[in-house]
Order: C-alpha cells, then sequence, then structure tokens
C-alpha cells in the first residue's frame, strides 16, 4: 500500500480566502467576520443541511474556471495563490540566468517548457528512438525490454510499480508491483454496461485512433489498432480486482523473489525487464494481486505482437502527449474531458510549474518556503497537534467498545507518531539532475528517470525516515501506516485551513481537523493493521476487532446512502477509511478545542451572532465548500477513496452529537438523527 495522501486535493472574490496571501499577512476581526458570513447561507436550516448553510453564499457566487474541474474554497484556492509565488520564484530565475545556480537550472527547466513554439517545431520527433524500439517488439523479451524503458520515463504498462517499505519489515526498502495497465480511470468503465459507460468507451477507443494517427499510423491502421488496445485492456480489467478489494491490506501483501515472481507468471521474462529498468540485481519485490499479475502475463503471452506494439506505443504518447506538440496536447486533454467535464485545459504557464515542481519539488520548495511559509507556523501547528494527540489519548477510555490492553497499545501507537511539519530536515540532492536550455522534452524525461533511479536504488536497503512524499508548495497531508508518521506541507498551513490571526475555534475547526483525521487515519480500517513501527501485524484482541467492524460497517452502511446525483451513490466500501477518519478528526479537534478554553478562558467573540462553538463547526465546515462539474464528480465517486465535500461535512456533524447542542437541532432532525455513527 503505497502512502498516498489522506486529503483530496472564475476569481472568486467574495470570500476572504481568495484575497492575495503572503507570509506575513495579518487580518483584522472584521475582515474575518465578513468573510465568514459571505460564505455563509444564513437562511439555509443548519440542522437540516448544514453544509448549504455554511457555503450557501459561496456556492451560489462561486464559478468554476474554465481550467478544473472543480474549485473549492480550501484546496483549489490555495493552490492558485501557490501557483503565483512559485510562477513569480521561476520567471525571476529566467531574468537572472546568471545567479543563484540552483534557480538558473530550475529556471532553464521552466524557460523551456514554456516554449510552445519549440515544441510545435519538435513534434513527434522526440518519440523518434524510442517508437523505433516498440516497432522492434516481437514477443516477450521485447515487450519486457521496452516496458523497463517505458516505467522509467512514467508510462506503465502492463501494471504499476512503487517503493514503499516491506509490510512486514518497515525498516526494509522494497518494491511493490501493482495491478495497473489501463488507459481509462478504473476498471469498471471496461466493464459496466449501461449506456454512459458504452459511450465512454467508444470515445476513449476513437481517442486512441487519434493519438496514433497523429504518431504516423495510417488511419485506417490506427482505427483498427485502438479497436485492438480496447479489448486487449478490458481483458486485463476483467483480472483486475475492484478498489475495495483492494482496501484489505492484508491481501494485498505478496513477497517473492524474482524466481518466485517467474513461477507466478512464468509467460513473462521479469529478468529482461528488470535489466531494462536498469536494476538487474533487485530482489525484494512484494506482488500486491497475485491473480492479476498471472493474468496479466497470460494475457500478453496470447496477445499478438502487431497489437502489443501499438499499445506501447499509445502508452508512450500518452504519458508524454503534454511535453509534445499542441495536438498531443489538446488530443490528450480533449478524453481527460470526458471524464473530468473540464472545460479548458491548463495555461502552459500552469503546466510548466507543476513540472517544475514534479522535477526539482524539494529544491524548489525551500525557495517557496523561504518567501511563503511564516516563521512561526510550526510552533502554531505543533499547538494545535498537541491539542489533537490529547484528545484522542483522553477520548480512548470513554470508548466501551475497546478493552484495555488495546487501547493501551492504541495509546502506544499515538504517542510513537511523528510529525513533520513545514518541510524537510534534510532537503534533498538534485546535483545529479540538470536541465538544458531549449529541451524541454529531454529535461522532463531526465527528470522522471531521476526520480525512477531515486526510488528503484532503495530498494534492499534501510527505509529513510526522513522522507517526504510531497512537495513543500503541496496543498495536502498525509498518514504513512508504514513510517507512522504524518506529515503537513507548508502549503496547507494557509487559510482556510489555517492562519496566526483566525479566532481559536476557527483553527481548530479547520486545521484541527485536518490533523485529527490524519492521526485518525493510524485506526482506520487499513492503518490499524499496522503497529506502532508500522509492522503490519495484529495487534487487537480479537473481540475488540470484531467491535470496531461493527461500528465501521455503521460508518460505511450510512455513506452509501448519500446520492449526490440520481443513480450515482457513494460507496461507503470505498471511502470507508476516509470517512472513519472524518468522523474521528472532528471529534478529537472539537474535543482539543475545549480543553483549550479550559486551560486558556473563553476566547472573544468574533462573528456577531455566532457562538465560538459553532464558529468551530463553520470553521471545519468552509474548508469544503466546492463546486464540480458532474462529470468530475461521477469519476471521484467511482475512483476516489473520499467522499464528495458535501458528505465530508454533513456525514461527520450529523454523527456528532455535539454539534447537534451547539445549533440547538432537535432529535430527529437530519444533522441530529436518532442513530449515528461513531468509531473514534
Amino acid at each position: 500500500m503505497k502512502p498516498y495522501p489522506s486529503i483530496a486535493f472564475a476569481t472568486i472574490a467574495l470570500c476572504i480566502a481568495a484575497a492575495p496571501g503572503s507570509a506575513a499577512e495579518h487580518l483584522t476581526g472584521k475582515e474575518i467576520a465578513e468573510s465568514v458570513r459571505t460564505c455563509m447561507d444564513a437562511k439555509a436550516d443548519p440542522c437540516q443541511d448544514f453544509y448549504r448553510y455554511a457555503c450557501g453564499g459561496w456556492l451560489d457566487t462561486a464559478k468554476i474556471p474554465g481550467d478544473y474541474p472543480e474549485w473549492d474554497r480550501g484546496f483549489a484556492d490555495i493552490t492558485e495563490r501557490n501557483l503565483a509565488v512559485l510562477r513569480s520564484l521561476l520567471e525571476e530565475a529566467v531574468s537572472k540566468p546568471g545567479g543563484d545556480a540552483d534557480l538558473a537550472k530550475m529556471g532553464r527547466y521552466y524557460s523551456a517548457c514554456v516554449d510552445e513554439a519549440a515544441a510545435e517545431k519538435a513534434g513527434v520527433a522526440p518519440l523518434g528512438p524510442m517508437l523505433k524500439e516498440i516497432d522492434a517488439v516481437k514477443g516477450m523479451d521485447g515487450l519486457m525490454s521496452v516496458s523497463g524503458k517505458l516505467h522509467r520515463i512514467s508510462a506503465s504498462p502492463l501494471f504499476n510499480t512503487f517503493t514503499a517499505a516491506d509490510f512486514k519489515d518497515p525498516n526494509l526498502e522494497i518494491l511493490h508491483l501493482y495491478q495497473g495497465g489501463l488507459g481509462m480511470p478504473d476498471r469498471d468503465y471496461y466493464l459496466e454496461n449501461d449506456e454512459r459507460q458504452k459511450t465512454l468507451r467508444q470515445e476513449y477507443e476513437t481517442h486512441v485512433g487519434k493519438m496514433l494517427a497523429l504518431s504516423g499510423e495510417s488511419n485506417e491502421v490506427a482505427v483498427r489498432h485502438a479497436k485492438e488496445i480496447l479489448a486487449f485492456e478490458t481483458e486485463l480489467a476483467k483480472v483486475s480486482w475492484p478498489r475495495t478489494e483492494l482496501r484489505n491490506v492484508e491481501k494485498i501483501y505478496h513477497k517473492l523473489d524474482i524466481a518466485g515472481l517467474e513461477r507466478l507468471a512464468p509467460h513473462l521474462p521479469w529478468k529482461r525487464f528488470l535489466q531494462s529498468a536498469g536494476y538487474p540485481a533487485l530482489k525484494d519485490i512484494s506482488v500486491s494481486v497475485p491473480d492479476f499479475t498471472k493474468g496479466m502475463a497470460a494475457i500478453a503471452a496470447t496477445t499478438s505482437p502487431e497489437t502489443l506494439r501499438a499499445y506501447l506505443r499509445y502508452n508512450l504518447l500518452s504519458a508524454t502527449a503534454y511535453q509534445l506538440s499542441k495536438a498531443f496536447v489538446d488530443e490528450q486533454f480533449a478524453i481527460e474531458a470526458k471524464f473530468t467535464g473540464q472545460e479548458e485545459v491548463q495555461p502552459r504557464w500552469k503546466r510548466c510549474i507543476n513540472s517544475t515542481d514534479g522535477a526539482f519539488g524539494e529544491l524548489l520548495g525551500r525557495y517557496y518556503v523561504e518567501r511563503q511559509f511564516a516563521g512561526d507556523s510550526k510552533t502554531k501547528a505543533l499547538e494545535i497537534i498537541h491539542g489533537i494527540e490529547w484528545a484522542f489519548e483522553d477520548n480512548l477510555p470513554s470508548l466501551a467498545w475497546m478493552d484495555d490492553t488495546t487501547r493501551g497499545r492504541a495509546v502506544g501507537k499515538m504517542k510513537a507518531i511523528s510529525n513533520k511539519i513545514g518541510y524537510p530536515d534534510k532537503w534533498r540532492d538534485y546535483s545529479k539532475l540538470d536541465a538544458k536550455a531549449g529541451d524541454f522534452f529531454g529535461n522532463s524525461m531526465a527528470a522522471r528517470a531521476f526520480e525512477f533511479d531515486r526510488t528503484l536504488s532503495r530498494v534492499g536497503k534501510a527505509v529513510d525516515k526522513t522522507e517526504w512524499s510531497m512537495s513543500p508548495p503541496t496543498v495536502n497531508a498525509y498518514y504513512n501506516p508504514l513510517v507512522n508518521e504524518i506529515v503537513f506541507p507548508a502549503g496547507i498551513l494557509q487559510r482556510p485551513f489555517f492562519n496566526r490571526d483566525f479566532p481559536v475555534p476557527m483553527n481548530y475547526g479547520a486545521m484541527g481537523m485536518v490533523v485529527g483525521h490524519e492521526l485518525t487515519h493510524g485506526f482506520d480500517d487499513q492503518g490499524r493493521k499496522f503497529d506502532a513501527n508500522g509492522r503490519l501485524q495484529e495487534w487487537w484482541e480479537p473481540s475488540v476487532s470484531a467491535k470496531f467492524d461493527e461500528r465501521a460497517k455503521c460508518v460505511s452502511d450510512l455513506y452509501s446512502t448519500y446520492e449526490p446525483q440520481p443513480g450515482v451513490k457513494l460507496n461507503g466500501k470505498l471511502t470507508l477509511g476516509e470517512n472513519i477518519a472524518d468522523l474521528g478528526g472532528l471529534k478529537q479537534a472539537y474535543r482539543a478545542y475545549k480543553q483549550w478554553v479550559k486551560e486558556h478562558g473563553e476566547p472573544a467573540v468574533v462573528v456577531e451572532g455566532l457562538t465560538n462553538e459553532q464558529l468551530f463547526f463553520i470553521g471545519f465546515a468552509q474548508i469544503w465548500c466546492t463546486k464540480a462539474q458532474p462529470e468530475f464528480e461521477r469519476l471521484m465517486v467511482t475512483t476516489n477513496p473520499h467522499s464528495l465535500p458535501k458528505y465530508r461535512v454533513n456525514g461527520p456533524v450529523s454523527s456528532f452529537p455535539e454539534f447537534g447542542k451547539a445549533f440547538n437541532c432537535s432529535e430527529g432532525a437530519p444533522m441530529r438523527p436518532a442513530k449515528t455513527c461513531e468509531v473514534w
């Protein structure tokens, strides 16, 4: 299980969250109060639909920018502000190439990227050498040899790979072989037969044909190959596990050596893949889904070489489209828009900032932190974190379903969690990655290979616990069960999540909930399977595990009732871990806030007409104010382990009795139902 982030990722002028920000900004109480009030719909009944009450004003006026499939008051808005900061940094680097060597290197990368004329002139030529190798594939040796080279540049034919700790030996880094090889977002798009999925399949097939034609195939051959590729990927989808099955961490760990992998899937020459990828001696491997790996190999072995060549060609084109000419960019965006509803491709400068961040994340992040991260933000964030940790431990004795033995172990695991805030203590070394002026495609492929080598070279070695999986400007946070750590990049430590001038209840409602959410991930349906040292092993008493499962089922059943669009319901099993974390995060944040009040006294009321308790819940809700294209909502329901934002608000508050008390909701109201779910 890769340590995926656990929080999801048009000018909005009405809420203060959209105003320009900086590390040194200060907000007045009047500005804060106006921001809160403007985003609300005071006419709505908070006991009927709290999301509408907290976000209605924003929802009525916000517009989704054309280059986004969704727009929210938290993540997307901060991301836009961060892009402006990074753009300023990189444009300064371009204008002063003789200055700081690291900045100059990133300036060359960014400058080459924004040079659209050079990409147009190059056309498909940069792919020439790789296309020639693909055209020479005649059997399984050639298939795996080319696949190894494609994996080095972030194309992933047949399967996915990533490096992470060994589930059973968390001090050892190993390679995880994961199911994959599909061009559409999920197996369901290949296997479900409603009219919408049939239409998307046809549009995807047409897209594949267009991409192949752009690469030089005749239209007739491209159309035939596209049909064959869809058929091949459909067979891969049939042997792929549903996302809900992949949540069972015990079922996705099967450690093998290379000989074991060859026995499992003998049709494929695995040594040829590793040799081509540059790691012929690699031996520490876990096959996440053996049934997929075995089935995928058999499918590949019975597929014609011509179809395999076409499949490899399309994988290369799809993975590099945004590094090529406008025709490729437009066609790649066109198919993505079918799934997301996004109206416009992102401007090139934004794509180039994201590409530079992907290539030089911590190097660029170092300069971002100097310019944007307030010096006392770590201290203030730690105060909230320590409050949440206290609240989690203080709450445990009230959980009657948990015995003393398991409770004690839970406390031990919580106390062992390490917190990383803002930016790494040890910055990553990019001295071996350079950028050439005027060669965006070459620079991008070099950066991808650099990252591939950086991670693969760690396999068989001790896990580096100083590593970060996100760059400092990233607007996100994550819990990694294999290291038992929580990471809060500098990017998220901004309004509306956090601000030094926010009233205490707002900071606890927003950032406190994020902290509580991440901490609770250590004890959700997946995280609880790992002990304090990150090892996958049972540390719960059997009777307590059964009681946990009962409570988790309540949460799964509750969220499965939510229907954001007619006929489109949330998948409570897919979103279970995130929902448990949301429920627990809100509860711990509120408990920590009330303890702060006990120690420091009741803070002054900042928003007239709202109690501090009410402001706590509104601060929590307003980080989730979101508008999304219908297509994007359907995509998220199918693929995303997070519930849609409305239900990340209404689900937790309706299961938390203190909310009903704060807003004087009558028992039986939608936000104060008679039956509630509680895990932590």
